[in-house]
């Protein structure tokens, strides 16, 4: 393995932790008839967004700025969520016939956390942080298989973009089997900030790529590390990989030169898991 000077970590405020929520009573007999990741309803996105409700994103139909409608917008950029505002009539395909007052929002089936949260539960438990950060990741069955994976071997939690990138929906959740409940998420602006903040606070950055220059077993996976995994297909951003601090390949012997993303990150998860079984 590759000798490294050791990087002091700093530890990160804790930030309020937001609680899930059940449905809400604003939401009628009706709402249980929707899709499950989706609301609809003033009453029912306005408590959703009180009570910390993990949202992926709302639409607004266009011309509604009064009323609760105004509360719900600032509510929504207060938390950085997504507000995209479309014509009534997109709203209404997936309403139906219930009465959905020109708002609806998409719901994470469980709440998102913040990256504190995480490095403090990892500190709790006494280990070295282990993160998994996906870039740009598009398939939502890749990410309720990496969050079974990372369930499995330890991961303190996942880190996925706020924009271009797969949210927790209810097929995330589905293909998880169940790890949504236990493998926390942060969702993040900017990825190079977010690597940057990481490294002053102790942490390597290891990227998934096939032009690594280390196996993914000859590197050291032991400290505080954040995990990469690129885009299906695309691997990592150019500007991801450039504030990597090593890149790691998977040796293969076939004739077909990639892996799938959920497979890639679930070989770097369990080559992690075994170094620091092995140190302990």
């Amino acid at each position: 393995m590759r000798d490294r000077k050791k990087k002091t970590m700093e530890a990160e405020p804790r930030r309020q932790e937001k609680q899930v929520h059940p449905r809400t009573p604003g939401e009628n007999a009706a709402q249980r008839d929707l899709p499950e990741d989706v609301l609809i309803g003033r009453n029912a996105v306005l408590e959703a967004l009180r009570g910390g409700r993990g949202i992926n994103k709302l639409l607004v139909a266009e011309g509604d700025r009064e009323g609760s409608i105004a509360e719900i917008i600032a509510l929504a950029k207060e938390r950085d969520i997504a507000v995209q505002f479309v014509e009534r009539a997109r709203i209404g395909a997936v309403a139906g016939n219930m009465r959905h007052q020109g708002v609806l929002a998409h719901v994470a089936p469980v709440a998102y956390v913040e990256i504190g949260d995480i490095l403090e539960e990892a500190e709790k438990r006494g280990e070295p942080p282990l993160l998994l950060l996906l870039d740009e990741l598009e398939d939502p069955h890749n990410l309720g298989a990496l969050m079974r994976t990372a369930d499995a071997t330890g991961v303190h939690g996942i880190l996925v973009p706020k924009r271009r990138s797969v949210p927790l929906t209810a097929t995330v959740a589905k293909t998880s089997a169940g790890a949504v409940e236990y493998v926390p998420v942060a969702r993040i602006g900017n990825v190079v900030q977010t690597l940057k903040s990481l490294k002053e606070q102790g942490f390597w950055v290891a990227g998934a790529d096939m032009d690594g220059r280390e196996a993914c077993y000859e590197a050291d996976f032991t400290g505080p590390l954040v995990l990469v995994v690129g885009s299906e297909g695309r691997g990592m951003s150019h500007l991801t990989k450039e504030n990597c601090d090593f890149l790691v390949r998977i040796p293969m012997r076939g004739r077909i030169n990639s892996l799938n993303a959920s497979v890639a990150g679930s070989i770097l998860m369990y080559e992690a898991m075994k170094q620091r079984m092995l140190k302990k």
